[in-house]
């Protein structure tokens, strides 16, 4: 079984980093497309994908789900 460090979020295809114009991180947190938009309280609201740190896991994790390098 994979550790928690093995399955953080940054290493998963489903995260999305929020790159900057020059290809730089934006934050140590991303949006996670593996679940998912979140729904909003109000009806005139869009879904939201889930917000996780880069050092985050979930129960998700399989070593299928690496990101290619």
């Amino acid at each position: 079984m994979a550790s928690t460090h093995d399955g953080a979020c940054e290493s998963c295809r489903f995260f999305d980093d929020h790159k900057l114009n020059g290809g730089v991180a934006a934050t140590d947190e991303g949006l996670c497309r593996f679940n998912p938009p979140v729904s909003q309280p109000a009806p005139e609201s869009k879904g939201l994908w889930p917000v996780v740190a880069n050092k985050d896991w979930c129960g998700h994790y399989t070593p299928e789900m690496t990101a290619a390098e």
